[in-house]
């Protein structure tokens, strides 16, 4: 592939996944009647974590970034309870990096901890109304589902077609 055609498509290709995620929301959109902007909060929180899990550099500490992404994964579980288990792949890609120690898992129960106090609160002073279930609102994966896929599609394209 010559080098013009590989910046093109560098460009070009996370632009088209973008735009078929814009794409599959707005068909969603047109065919869900329980449609409200609270759906995308837990894909904008779950995109914004993944965007601090892949900018922690190689030889850096992660227990900030680790807080940070179990206190928005929280925050996205307020909304779809079953998100919880995205920590899952997030233990793995520390792990893989060689990034999850003792102290970035304790900040990730640190973050959690502090959401869930953070909600007991909110529903002692009825703030908010919240009742855990993890099949709660499962609806809601569609577009969340769609933000990651899109994410996760331009990094792979961005990551295989970068000029070195």
């Amino acid at each position: 592939m010559k080098r013009q055609t590989q910046e093109i498509l560098y460009h070009l290709l996370p632009v088209v996944f973008w735009l078929l995620a814009a794409g599959g929301i707005v068909i969603w959109e047109i065919y869900n009647v329980q449609c409200t902007m609270y759906n995308y909060i837990p894909g904008i929180l779950c995109l914004i974590s993944a965007l601090l899990l892949t900018h922690i550099k190689r030889h850096e500490s992660a227990v900030v970034p680790s807080f940070q992404v179990a206190v928005l994964l929280g925050i996205a579980a307020y909304w779809l309870p079953s998100v919880l288990f995205l920590i899952l792949p997030v233990w793995i890609y520390l792990g893989y990096r060689h990034l999850l120690d003792l102290r970035a898992f304790t900040a990730m129960l640190i973050g959690f901890a502090l959401v869930a106090i953070w909600i007991a609160v909110g529903n002692i002073f009825s703030i908010i109304n919240f009742q855990f279930s993890i099949t709660n609102n499962l609806f809601v994966w569609i577009p969340t589902g769609i933000i990651l896929l899109a994410w996760l599609g331009s990094t792979i394209v961005r990551q295989t077609l970068r000029v070195r």
